[in-house]
């Protein structure tokens, strides 16, 4: 199944007197680029969050912002830095000097910035950190639901670009006999043109003959691009991150379609190679954004 690099999912838990809140953003991106934003108390924690995300969602540019704070008053639960605010006051009273701002709420502004304030209790509990893990997951599954939802929507894209190249493609097989004829009359029409026809070796010009038809032949090609949009169209509806696949069968549908088209030698065929291009294009586009 088909899912898209877009995608959104929070979840906020209440656990005893914590408040743990997970928001998850994700966008497209060739491999997984990932921005964390935690509390300090999660600092031992980086690598364990950081390999479920990327198991959870493969690919894309993802921002991931964990929150844990204590609600209501808890005893004990901190303690103010008097030296880092004292030293965040004598900065700020120095920027405001210049600036000709009010000081009346230098130390609120103060106590705002990072380390004013310490939490008494540096440890993770064990029981804090499982709530918080399956506050992380359950972001992730609400993020990859809504990356799922986008995916119905890009597939559904995906296999119309596919049927409109396939029905090209039966336009161009319907066609074929006719241009081959088309090419062989040519042939027959430069060959009684030519005035001594008798000094014409004819074991070289069957060679060149033979070698001039293969040249026009696309059968190969025509066989190949239909299994490239059925192998396509199976990859669509198969499990896990096929992305990328898809973008490698897409350039193997644009080489075939790229070589029927030098190899056409018939203007009403090129200009089905130029929509089967067009439709190329746009599949292409979409896989930007596909995991």
């Amino acid at each position: 199944m088909v899912l898209s690099m877009t995608g959104y999912g929070n979840q906020k838990t209440e656990w005893n007197s914590w408040v743990i809140s997970v928001e998850v953003k994700t966008l497209n991106s060739k491999f997984l680029d990932l921005t964390l934003k935690f509390p300090k108390l999660l600092n031992e924690k980086e690598l364990p969050i950081r390999n479920t995300i990327s198991k959870s969602l493969v690919r894309g540019k993802v921002f991931c912002g964990i929150s844990v704070t204590r609600s209501g008053e808890v005893e004990g639960d901190a303690t103010i830095n008097t030296g880092v605010v004292k030293g965040y006051i004598k900065s700020l009273r120095a920027l405001t000097g210049e600036m000709n701002i009010d000081e009346s709420s230098l130390l609120q502004v103060a106590m705002g910035l990072p380390d004013a304030i310490s939490n008494s209790e540096q440890e993770l509990d064990p029981e804090l950190w499982k709530v918080i893990e399956k506050t992380i997951n359950q972001s992730l599954e609400k993020a990859n639901s809504f990356r799922s939802d986008e995916g119905k929507s890009l597939a559904t894209d995906l296999n119309e670009g596919i049927s409109a190249i396939r029905e090209t493609l039966d336009k161009i097989i319907a066609m074929d006999p006719q241009r081959m004829e088309h090419q062989r009359q040519r042939l027959n029409n430069a060959m009684e043109q030519i005035s001594d026809r008798e000094r014409v070796d004819q074991n070289r010009f069957e060679q060149e003959l033979i070698y001039y038809i293969e040249k026009l032949d696309i059968n190969e090609e025509k066989v190949r691009l239909t299994n490239h949009l059925n192998y396509f169209t199976e990859t669509i509806n198969s499990s896990g991150a096929q992305g990328k696949k898809l973008g490698f069968i897409s350039q193997e549908i644009g080489r075939e379609v790229n070589t029927i088209g030098s190899k056409a030698n018939h203007a009403e065929v090129q200009q089905l190679v130029v929509q089967m291009k067009d439709e190329l294009e746009k599949i292409k586009e979409q896989l930007l954004n596909v995991v």
